[in-house]
């Protein structure tokens, strides 16, 4: 069933951020709804983008600001050679893997943001010419661009989505929620 307010929303800034985050999750797997590895894979405008690779991209790079925020390495660190092998799947990758990594990468996310001290808490950026130098950042800016992050990508879904078979975010919603 989907609903746009968990069950177990917290009222605190927290939760609702959280809370926040997860929709705009949940909108960008809604994307994949019927369809198959191909279909998810194809690029149906010019762009490069598909969904099966939005949805790679979105949950690497929460991984990567989930990493930075504990100030540690990222495991799925892309350099100029890989970095556009995150915007599609590749050696065998599926569908299901990349959801079962995001889910852990969730999980871990809401873990860490609920365990650090005060979402005032801050951490800094790594050098990159659209930082600032020696910038850092709060764990709620993290949580917030994470939310406009997924919200972004999963407008990007809704466009790829209705060019492939004219089902919108409202068609499957509803089918989701019928069962299918």
């Amino acid at each position: 069933m989907v609903t746009l307010v968990s069950a177990e929303t917290h009222g605190d800034e927290r939760g609702a951020l959280l809370n926040f985050v997860e929709t705009q999750r949940a909108a960008l797997r809604r994307s994949l709804i019927g369809l198959t590895e191909e279909q998810a894979a194809s690029r149906p405008s010019v762009s490069e983008l598909s969904l099966s690779g939005l949805v790679k991209h979105v949950a690497e790079g929460e991984l990567n600001w989930l990493r930075m925020a504990q100030c540690r390495p990222n495991e799925k660190v892309r350099d100029q050679e890989t970095w556009s092998e995150g915007f599609k799947l590749v050696d065998g990758e599926t569908i299901p893997e990349i959801l079962e990594f995001w889910a852990g990468v969730a999980k871990e996310t809401e873990e860490f943001a609920r365990s650090v001290p005060s979402l005032d808490d801050t951490f800094p950026l790594p050098e990159a010419p659209w930082f600032p130098k020696e910038g850092r950042v709060s764990m709620r800016w993290m949580l917030l661009h994470l939310v406009e992050e997924a919200a972004r990508h999963a407008g990007h879904a809704d466009i790829i989505r209705e060019s492939l078979d004219g089902k919108g975010s409202f068609d499957l919603v509803a089918e989701e929620q019928r069962g299918r």
